[in-house]
């Protein structure tokens, strides 16, 4: 089979892959080339997406409880416990929990049955969680969730500001545009991030403003915009709706003295807005994420709005999104808070859709988003949910709440890949999933660019689309005039269709011109950009009077006066994984960069907490508490801590983020605020530490503290706890053990081997004396490790240390690149790469080794 051009499955830059199998479950990955998305860059991600396509873990046949069951009686008892509860209850007793790992023509199905036919608004989706808050805030200023801006704006701008947005490590290819339009153009870089990522050390400015601040350093920029007669009068006087009283209620605030900021960086952010009118602002978790994310959102577009820097090359507020098709959701109504086709909930609009569909019902307004549907449930309000391509036992805010929510809802569905999730635990039935290379349909990316995602592997086992389980059970309710689709191709031609129903020109979504695409040209269909460019270049938006609207906002700086003193927590991703790791964590590749959760703080903080570098510390919030290992790194701010969010119980006895947030949420968006909890640290003290080896996956080890990680042999589980360490050897497997127990130390060291090869290692102590983990895991792919080398932890000859992993493409350590640094006389990223080939394939870790060349600005924009 030649190559397939499919879709990337992780992040909304949407990349276009070329996958050629070279097996019956393997596969060769590398970037399209014609792919206006990504030009053939990949991240590391996506880089590694053969390493993730095995069937390991996978659910491959339909299960009612803990047994196997035909698709006919699962789909017969969805639909019967869906009926009765509906007929008991009322429609709004059942509910859909949706992902933005879904295509589009997966979520047209499951947002027309359950708002069209069910008649309720409870379908709602783990995007609520990522982006509504940006919806909201497009809705306020245009009249519709249209994206104003393309990638092509990047190439095109003279200053780009990133807000709330890591976007080297999150979006790395648009990182890649980024850095070469700088190379290029010499476009400026303002980063605004209370963190010093790697992405801030590689800015022109960066502001660490403090948490939920930004609202007022985007009404002072507009302030400031008027006072130096930046505004564009004759735009705002053709294109904008200005509220009475606007300019003359625009807060005067203390800019500098609210965001925490210096003076003088602040003057310089303003200098440079002013001096560069080729302007993307570029926000992303950071904004959204947040009670007051729509607020933020509108003050960056409020800004854009009123200066003209928008509907032009290199101009306009672009929100970019977090997952694969989060896009694609918004626009067949996965949001409980729109219809399908932007539509909105009047009477007009719902009597539009109900036509169309030709459906018995209608939802009478929006349904419960992801917050409030999961309170409900834990009241017993809902008494059926299905959950699809998303595991909310780790993604929600305050998880444990939304695990007695699983806990207490009478019928759980889950439909999933994977057989175990934390959230499956809960579930009556399991419905086994295509996987990304099984898939077909579509996705829409962060620039409104629609492509397509094709199977290249065949379906595994009993595996079905989602669609095709939904549109089963709506016939099964009763339905099947509705839900009679022959394939993908038929959705997405219904969808485009309506999309163009009673249209004409009140919405910038209209795919009407695709809705007599046949078979083969769906399959054949190439990537288009809905709205084209730039959506707002005729200077018309989709309002009743054609104009965009201004929104007032006022700042709302916390209200206990000062008296918190707990520290705020901030949580976000790590660079090589993807959500709760059930892809990415099937690549020992990808498993490297980082190995456990880490609790990063700044020195100062550290010391005041007692907290040393590499040791453990609790994290305690109003909601829960974890244990993360300690990585002190002046990157932060005083008083602030970061923590990553992919840990679960399957891979972790702690480290476990989502059991830290609250439910606070913006009260337009319901958008969690994931960034800003208010949280306390202490040091965790366990009696001993250590690690575990093992070739097959170990069992979970009965401790405070584990983590699992893949490595390219094996296993490697970190350790610590309380007790008798020598109980740990019941951890390893069977075969031929070697042993070396200290116990006045509380050292125990056993090695075991069958037929000469290694099986398990395991290395624990009381006084944290531990051997390095590197050339230990890499003796589980050798053949003639002497026992007495492996319990030594170290070879006779040592080999050289590499250090951390920076570049995973090719498996480079932090202490291989110094040294070709200091021994070539390296002084860019360019001449590391053509030295060792660190950076130069995805480009992930570009910022990482320019952290590592001589302090320069010029190495550190290289």
């Amino acid at each position: 089979m030649s190559g397939v051009r499919t879709t990337c499955p992780y992040c909304g830059v949407g990349c276009g892959v070329i996958a050629t199998p070279t097996g019956e479950r393997t596969a060769a990955i590398k970037g399209d080339a014609d792919h206006p998305a990504n030009r053939g860059k990949l991240c590391s991600k996506g880089t590694h997406l053969g390493e993730t396509i095995g069937l390991e873990g996978r659910l491959l046949h339909p299960m009612i409880g803990a047994k196997r069951a035909s698709w006919d009686e699962a789909l017969d008892l969805i639909a019967a416990r869906f009926s009765a509860a509906i007929a008991e209850h009322g429609p709004d007793s059942v509910a859909f929990y949706a992902s933005g790992q879904m295509l589009s023509e997966d979520y047209y199905v499951a947002n027309k049955l359950m708002k069209g036919f069910i008649g309720t608004g409870n379908i709602d989706t783990n995007s609520r969680l990522c982006m509504s808050s940006a919806v909201a805030a497009h809705v306020r200023a245009f009249g519709e969730d249209v994206v104003p801006c393309s990638y092509d704006d990047l190439d095109a701008a003279d200053l780009i500001i990133l807000v709330g947005s890591n976007t080297a490590w999150c979006h790395p290819v648009i990182w890649q545009r980024i850095e070469a339009a700088r190379k290029a153009r010499g476009t400026k870089l303002v980063v605004i991030d209370p963190r010093r990522t790697e992405t801030a050390e590689c800015a022109d400015l960066h502001l660490a403003i403090a948490p939920d601040t930004d609202v007022a350093l985007f009404t002072g920029l507009l302030a400031e915009a008027q006072r130096r007669w930046q505004l564009d009068g004759r735009y705002l006087a053709e294109c904008v709706s200005v509220p009475a009283g606007f300019w003359k209620d625009l807060p005067k605030l203390d800019v500098a003295r609210i965001c925490d900021i210096a003076p003088e960086d602040l003057r310089a952010f303003y200098d440079l807005f002013v001096a560069h009118p080729r302007t993307v602002t570029l926000f992303s978790q950071g904004v959204n994420q947040s009670v007051r994310g729509t607020d933020k959102g509108n003050a960056v577009i409020n800004l854009h709005l009123a200066t003209g820097r928008i509907g032009k090359p290199g101009a306009g507020p672009f929100s970019i999104t977090g997952q694969p098709n989060a896009m694609g959701g918004r626009e067949v109504g996965g949001l409980a808070s729109t219809l399908a086709a932007h539509m909105g909930f009047s009477d007009a609009e719902r009597d539009r859709a109900q036509r169309f569909w030709r459906s018995p019902t209608i939802c009478a307004g929006p349904g419960l988003k992801a917050v409030d549907l999961f309170n409900a449930m834990a009241r017993g309000k809902i008494k059926a949910v299905w959950i699809m391509a998303t595991n909310p036992a780790v993604s929600m805010p305050d998880a444990r709440m939304a695990r007695v929510a699983l806990a207490n809802c009478p019928f759980v569905v889950v439909s999933d890949c994977i057989a175990e999730t934390d959230t499956s635990l809960y579930a009556q039935v399991k419905l086994p999933a295509l996987g990304w290379g099984e898939k077909d349909g579509t996705v829409t990316n962060s620039e409104r660019r629609v492509s397509r995602q094709r199977p290249f592997l065949a379906p595994p086992g009993e595996t079905r689309a989602d669609w095709w389980a939904v549109a089963e059970v709506g016939r099964r309710m009763g339905f099947a005039n509705g839900f009679d689709f022959a394939g993908p191709a038929s959705i997405f031609r219904e969808f485009a269709a309506q999309t163009g129903f009673e249209n004409e020109g009140s919405r910038a979504l209209d795919l009407s011109d695709k809705a007599g695409l046949g078979d083969a040209d769906y399959d054949a269909m190439a990537p288009f950009q809905w709205g084209g460019v730039s959506p707002f270049a005729e200077r018309r938006y989709p309002t009743s009077d054609g104009r965009a609207r201004l929104v007032p906002i006022a700042f709302s700086p916390r209200d206990d006066g000062g008296r918190d003193t707990r520290l705020r927590l901030n949580t976000g991703r790590y660079r090589d994984q993807w959500h709760t790791m059930t892809r990415t964590g099937l690549s020992p590749t990808l498993s490297q960069h980082r190995r456990e959760p880490l609790v990063e703080i700044h020195p100062d903080t550290a010391r005041s907490y007692g907290l040393n570098d590499g040791g453990l510390a609790r994290v305690t919030t109003a909601q829960g508490n974890s244990i993360f290992r300690v990585a002190i790194t002046s990157s932060m701010r005083r008083r602030e801590v970061f923590v990553p969010i992919h840990w679960t119980d399957k891979t972790s006895g702690a480290g476990r983020t989502g059991l830290l947030p609250g439910d606070d949420r913006d009260p337009i968006s319901g958008q969690p605020g994931f960034k800003n909890t208010p949280a306390t640290i202490a040091p965790f003290k366990p009696e001993w530490s250590g690690f575990l080896i093992t070739r097959d996956r170990p069992v979970a080890p009965d401790c405070a503290y584990w983590t699992l990680v893949r490595t390219a042999h094996g296993w490697l589980t970190e350790i610590a706890g309380k007790g008798d360490p020598a109980m740990l050897r019941a951890l390893l497997p069977t075969g031929e053990r070697a042993e070396m127990i200290d116990a006045r130390r509380g050292v125990v060291r056993a090695a075991v081997a069958v037929d000469g090869i290694m099986h398990g290692a395991l290395f624990v102590s009381r006084i944290g004396d531990l051997p390095p983990r590197e050339w230990l895991i890499a003796q589980f792919g050798a053949t003639d490790t002497p026992t007495m080398e492996m319990l030594a932890g170290r070879p006779a000859k040592p080999a050289p240390d590499r250090g951390p992993i920076i570049c995973v493409c090719f498996d480079v350590g932090m202490k291989t690149i110094i040294a070709a640094i200091a021994e070539r006389s390296l002084m860019t990223v360019e001449a590391v790469g053509a030295a060792i080939n660190a950076g130069t394939n995805c480009g992930s870790c570009r910022p990482a080794i320019a952290k590592l060349l001589p302090a320069s600005k010029d190495s550190a924009h290289a």
